[in-house]
């Protein structure tokens, strides 16, 4: 039997039809209102639409009826388009979307595209991964928890939707025997499927939803059953580790090879986990599937969607960034008042890398906390070397012999397997190596995911090392070294000059014959204990990974008047929960836990504190809870000086450079002070639309083929969008933009002061305002070309109120001549 919540989206599964390989999968969007926006007008369908998702019903007669007619209208134009066995239909999208997805020859499609009642048609693209200590780095346990009373109710009922890789549910971090019973949650409507090898949910009441969404992918003849798990068994890693740092446990011990890291929690450890798993091990995913369960977390009811997902490029088929599907889906969630964080993109430090570029939804860079691993090795001749290890010491600290893999080979004929990078313990002497710290080498491979330090490791031990080195000769720009826990002592030396020291060591230190071999090892090491993190005071830092802006108007990558990205949160070095059977991170395979690096980590983190603020103000907007995050972020570090960036030198060697808004947004999160942020800028769902129809030379019927909402004949300019940020790309004399502020606190008088580069001058108005709880007041911007640089300004306006409030409201613009 169907449920009633499952008719919008509705699974297809015909008869044999044609192969997969002779089609592909488009996503359509057809005439008509979505139910959330529908407000009546066809005859015996009363409206779906209200003013808020608690007001809807989706079990009602209207929506349920309604549903099935939109469905009914997709499944009548298929067929009377094409024979029943030339297409195969994937999904109906009702909820936020009119629309379906389905299986098309290229001559289908465009025979669909020209139909009555088509407005689009876009082939379906794929998505991908945008690949502890950090509560305690944002203040959470001592500034935040305690005001919702505590760990143990911190992000109580309220329902986070991560869309990812899934979840692997017999994980301490998401177990309920230690901690008070979950209670039903009615107003969340969500499924839990059964896992098809136990036949047990994967639901615990902590995990309140999980399904899994592959059609697209099955019908694209990309889905291997055997591989990629069809149910929301989390095969990857990913979506377990997201998961976690949004809303795991708090207090779960992180132990790995016998040592304790420390203590893992989520941002908001009370909060119920919704699994929708739409990646897979062997391809990503596609964009059909990511939008089908974004229609069902809405549907379901979900307060926030973490999104650590992103497509690979710039939509090329519409004519502006915002337009694609996958974006109008967001919108229509943040709509139904859904909060949306999205990661920025690991194409950092290179500009317009991003991949998340909607002013509706929350764009997440990644920050490098003030937690760091190092260790070093300590040679013979008494020269300390710097690397990375989060290892053990050698015995006793006493040093021991150096073999280099090179000297230990059982034979000249192995080295067809490519032995230097020592993953493979049978091709080395082992009486040779036991007892000795083997060096090995940084080959392509351990760039490329077939070599791992994990596997190094296990062949030292395999061998009876005292220990093992790996050691980078050549560099590989773009290559970013993370340390990796491992049970016997290890290094890896990063720098090319300070290998060519140690092997300038180890060669003058070892006896050789006539021919070459060695006879004797004489260069001694000792490696020392990396297991502790050595916290600095320069964080936060942007991650060298992280994607910047500008933001991109379309796929010629002109830049946009919204900045992006929106927020900076950790996303370096990030300990928390892993699938044991992830694939994702060679080095963890087997592991229940990873510390692992990426926006994809960055981006639960402002999931998780968005929650802890829909606890506190339940009836806040998503863009009132994204204005107190960016208004309230910090862009200074813990050592009180302005935010730093890593970027890479001419040399392709890291190094450090002032941060922009175009690296970190408004800023570093700051949750204690996000939840009392004194002024609030909000906006509504037909602001981002004359958003839409503000953007230069954009289409008014391409908005409304996908928004089903009209431009109405006077929209203003993109920068006139209510958002706590301002971005002006093509800045031409002066130019005024308004923002509405609405104090959200106790009345109060804010003096109003700002700060910009100086080709650029900026003006606000007034100079101070008194606001009255609840109230709201317009202020002015000017901004005005003073020199032309050719490069962007900075600056910021800020609101310094007298019962302590500070509002920063960060401002970019290039100037041009008129």
């Amino acid at each position: 039997m169907l449920h009633k919540m499952d008719l919008c989206l509705f699974i297809f599964l015909l008869l044999p039809f044609v192969s997969s390989g002779s089609g592909d999968v488009y996503l359509i969007t057809m005439e008509g209102e979505p139910v959330v926006s529908y407000m009546g007008g066809i005859d015996g369908f009363s409206a779906t639409a209200e003013d808020s998702m608690e007001e809807m019903d989706i079990t009602s007669e209207s929506v349920t009826s309604y549903s099935l007619y939109l469905k009914r209208k997709h499944d009548e134009l298929l067929d009377s388009l094409f024979e029943a066995k030339s297409y195969k239909k994937i999904y109906s999208y009702c909820h936020l979307l009119n629309g379906f997805s389905v299986h098309l020859t290229p001559e289908q499609a465009k025979a669909l595209s020209k139909a009555p009642g088509v407005k689009y048609v876009e082939k379906d693209g794929k998505v991908r991964k945008l690949t502890t200590h950090t509560p305690q780095f944002l203040g959470l346990p001592t500034g935040v928890w305690p005001t919702g009373g505590g760990f143990d109710k911190a992000g109580e009922d309220v329902v986070i939707g991560l869309i990812d890789s899934g979840v692997f549910p017999k994980h301490p971090s998401f177990a309920t025997y230690n901690t008070d019973p979950y209670g039903p949650l009615p107003r969340y409507r969500g499924k839990c499927e059964v896992d098809p090898e136990t036949k047990r949910s994967f639901c615990n009441g902590k995990i309140i939803g999980a399904q899994h969404f592959a059609k697209a992918a099955i019908a694209a003849g990309a889905f291997n059953p055997a591989v990629d798990f069809p149910s929301p068994l989390d095969g990857d890693g990913h979506g377990t580790h997201t998961a976690a740092i949004a809303a795991g446990n708090n207090g779960i011990p992180v132990r790995m090879h016998g040592h304790e890291f420390g203590k893992a929690s989520g941002m908001a450890p009370r909060a119920r986990i919704a699994v929708y798993k739409v990646l897979y091990r062997l391809f990503g995913g596609y964009v059909s599937d990511v939008v089908a369960a974004i229609d069902q977390a809405v549907q379901d009811g979900v307060d926030v969607i973490n999104l650590s997902v992103g497509p690979n490029s710039p939509p090329s088929t519409t004519k502006t960034t915002f337009l694609n599907p996958f974006d109008a889906a967001l919108l229509s969630a943040v709509k139904a008042g859904v909060f949306v964080a999205q990661a920025a993109g690991n194409g950092g430090p290179f500009p317009k890398t991003l991949v998340s570029f909607s002013p509706w939804i929350t764009t997440v860079a990644a920050a490098v906390d003030d937690r760091r691993y190092k260790n070093h090795i300590t040679l013979g001749n008494g020269r300390i070397l710097p690397g990375l290890g989060l290892s053990p010491a050698t015995h006793a600290n006493k040093s021991f012999d150096l073999v280099s893999v090179s000297d230990v080979l059982l034979d000249s004929s192995v080295m067809k397997y490519n032995p230097l990078d020592c993953q493979r313990p049978e091709l080395l002497n082992k009486n040779l190596v036991e007892g000795k710290i083997l060096l090995c080498g940084y080959s392509f491979n351990f760039v490329s995911g077939t070599a791992s330090i994990r596997k190094v490791c296990e062949t030292a031990k395999i061998l009876g090392a005292a220990g093992f080195v790996v050691a980078v000769e050549s560099s590989y720009p773009g290559t970013k070294y993370d340390p990796v826990p491992v049970p016997l002592p290890g290094i890896l030396i990063t720098d090319v000059s300070q290998t060519k020291e140690l092997i300038n060591y180890y060669n003058s230190s070892t006896k050789r014959d006539w021919a070459g071999r060695p006879t004797g090892f004489q260069a001694t090491a000792s490696i020392a204990d990396g297991l502790a993190p050595i916290l600095h005071n320069s964080a936060p830092q942007v991650a060298l990974f992280s994607s910047r802006g500008p933001d991109v108007k379309d796929f010629s990558f002109e830049d946009a008047d919204v900045l992006k990205p929106d927020i900076l949160a950790p996303g370096s070095l990030i300990w928390a929960a892993w699938a044991p059977n992830g694939t994702d991170e060679a080095n963890y395979e087997g592991e229940g836990f990873a510390m692992v690096s990426g926006t994809s980590m960055a981006t639960p983190h402002i999931a998780g504190i968005a929650a802890l603020m829909k606890q506190k103000y339940p009836h806040w907007s998503p863009a009132a809870i994204k204005s107190a995050l960016m208004t309230t972020a910090n862009t200074m570090d813990l050592a009180g000086r302005p935010l730093q960036a890593q970027q890479y030198s001419d040399t392709q060697m890291m190094t450090l450079s002032p941060a922009t808004p175009f690296d970190y947004g408004s800023g570093e999160v700051d949750p204690k002070a996000a939840l009392d942020p004194g002024l609030i800028l909000d906006a509504s769902y037909l602001d981002y639309i004359n958003f839409l129809c503000s953007m230069p030379g954009v289409d008014p019927h391409e908005v409304s083929s996908i928004t089903s909402s009209q431009c109405n004949a006077t929209h203003g300019k993109p920068s006139d969008l209510n958002s706590p940020s301002i971005a002006i790309s093509h800045l031409v004399g002066t130019q005024t933009v308004k923002r509405t502020v609405t104090n959200v606190a106790e009345t109060e008088t804010y003096v109003l002061s700002t700060r910009m580069s100086p080709e650029i001058a900026l003006e606000a108005d007034p100079p101070a305002m008194t606001i009255l709880a609840g109230s709201s007041k317009v202020i002015s911007v000017s901004l005005t070309v003073r020199s032309v640089t050719g490069r962007y300004s900075f600056g910021e306006i800020l609101m310094k109120g007298n019962r302590g409030h500070l509002v920063r409201i960060p401002v970019v613009a290039m100037g041009f001549s008129s």
